[in-house]
């Protein structure tokens, strides 16, 4: 049962978020999946029989909402959320598109929602859920409070057209690795449509680079041009300058000493009075001497 004081605090955290959306209400409401009546009710302090407890739930979720009174994750200004953000903060500011392909497990997409939440005009997809072309654009319509539901080229349309109208949209694309083939030419169809008028942020893993680099090799039909206009180049936080100010990727220990202060930065704005921050983290380390951010939360969130 959703209590009163979970609704209350889900209204609390939809006003903040609302201050950041660069539309009118009824737009904010389709991003929200509900009609304009039951957000103007809710907006106005009425929470009684408005909507289901799997809408509050769903509500709750997006705005990082625990509904079982566990402690707020806090995030850590890492170096991988600095780097992350500095990304981002470029290709909103400036409408550009770039690629981000890296080691799994390192915080890309916490620095990522994170963002999308805190910025105006800024959307987060998670390309596992919406792996197809239609449930891409959807969704990315439904997020800028677009309606979503007629014909795919109504919709997709009244996107590319809102998307001109905002000032410094960006899409962020996490899990790209995982999109369909038809995805991938959307992505770059989308990009010529709005060209310096809607920033992207493209993250995936190591499968990414190599979907990318194999479907390139192939001559696979869009991925040459899709590359091109994400600035031709895989990126990683894992870069340092050198003497003659360019980036080079960093050596094995440098890697893991990033990885490390990561680890324990997390791990120290989260653990409790008491908790041995240094203990956890070598907890935490696999069979790849890497230490892991999620068995970390998992460490301090079921600790005794």
């Amino acid at each position: 049962m959703i209590t009163e004081e979970l609704k209350q605090r889900i209204v609390a955290s939809l006003a903040e978020s609302r201050q950041l959306f660069d539309g009118s209400d009824a737009k904010y409401a389709i991003s929200l999946a509900i009609n304009s009546a039951q957000y103007n009710r809710i907006k106005n302090g009425d929470t009684t029989k408005v909507l289901s407890d799997a809408v509050w739930i769903s509500l709750a979720r997006r705005q990082g909402i625990s509904v079982n009174n566990a402690p707020e994750w806090k995030i850590a200004n890492t170096p991988v959320f600095q780097f992350i953000t500095a990304q981002l903060e470029i290709c909103q500011n400036e409408g550009v598109s770039s690629l981000l392909c890296d080691l799994s497990d390192i915080g890309k997409t916490v620095a990522a929602k994170y963002y999308a939440k805190n910025h105006k005009n800024a959307v987060y997809v998670d390309c596992s859920q919406v792996k197809s072309k239609q449930r891409m654009i959807r969704y990315i319509a439904k997020e800028f409070g677009v309606g979503n539901s007629g014909k795919y080229v109504d919709v997709y349309d009244d996107l590319v057209f809102y998307l001109k109208t905002l000032p410094n949209p960006l899409i962020i694309l996490d899990e790209a690795g995982d999109l369909q083939y038809e995805a991938f030419l959307e992505i770059k169809a989308l990009w010529n449509a709005t060209e310096y008028n809607c920033g992207h942020y493209m993250i995936g893993a190591e499968g990414l680079q190599e979907k990318v680099r194999r479907s390139i090799d192939h001559k696979k039909v869009g991925y040459t041009e899709l590359f091109s206009r994400f600035g031709k180049k895989y990126g990683s936080v894992f870069m340092k300058p050198n003497a003659n100010g360019e980036f080079v990727p960093m050596d094995s220990a440098e890697k893991l000493a990033t990885l490390m202060t990561t680890a324990s930065m997390i791990a120290k704005a989260n653990a409790r009075e008491n908790m041995d921050v240094n203990k956890i983290v070598r907890q935490t380390i696999g069979d790849d001497d890497r230490p892991s951010l999620r068995r970390i939360r998992t460490k301090i969130t079921t600790a005794e």
